[in-house]
């Protein structure tokens, strides 16, 4: 395996887990009793802010019932299904596609929640040190930030601190929930910069003549 393509499993492997672990319901606490890792190990893992031993993936992989193909991004598919003529199908969790390489820093993953067939629960809410960039790519989200419940629709962005308790969960029925996350570690922040005003630099050089 070539150096970038290692570079690339070992970034996707944290969303990968955390997917996993979110799908079968348990926190970092819960894993961290289970397996002996640390909860710190975990989110840094999870994260991408520390890759992952060979260690640490062998138990999470036997906690969590799941293949090292599976956590690598290497399982073979699964035999073809009959097409569906509902315009989007997806299974029945959650897909996490890494969009970025690289172990630590700024991470970019596009998440697809399926069509639910009756009204969800409230989101099962997580914390974790970092902050998080979300934007609605289609369909209706449900965010449930701390005490306050979004529904956000495709163009909607929200920025928050992960170390507020956070969820979500597809808000509609009638198709699927797409939004990309982006993902830093502690004081990591996106910093948005806005161009001058059009005819301000033209203005400013009049003043200074």
């Amino acid at each position: 395996m070539a150096e970038d393509d290692v570079a690339q499993t070992l970034a996707a492997m944290g969303p990968r887990l955390r997917a996993v672990r979110e799908r079968r319901g348990i926190t970092l606490t819960d894993v961290s009793r289970a397996t002996g890792i640390s909860p710190s190990t975990l989110s840094r893992t999870e994260t991408g802010r520390r890759k992952p031993t060979l260690e640490v993936v062998l138990q999470l992989a036997k906690e969590y019932e799941v293949s090292l193909d599976e956590l690598a991004g290497t399982a073979p598919a699964p035999a073809a299904k009959p097409r569906s003529t509902a315009p989007h199908s997806f299974g029945d969790d959650k897909a996490v596609v890494p969009l970025t390489r690289y172990v630590g820093g700024l991470h970019a993953h596009k998440h697809v929640l399926p069509a639910l067939e009756k009204p969800p629960g409230r989101p099962r809410q997580v914390s974790h040190e970092g902050y998080e960039w979300l934007c609605v790519l289609y369909g209706r989200l449900w965010l449930a930030l701390g005490s306050q419940d979004l529904v956000l629709t495709a163009g909607d962005v929200v920025e928050f601190d992960t170390g507020i308790p956070h969820g979500v969960a597809n808000a509609g029925s009638d198709g699927p929930a797409e939004y990309l996350i982006m993902f830093g570690p502690q004081g990591e922040r996106l910093r948005p910069h806005t161009p001058p005003a059009a005819g301000r630099g033209t203005g400013d050089s009049k003043a200074a003549e």
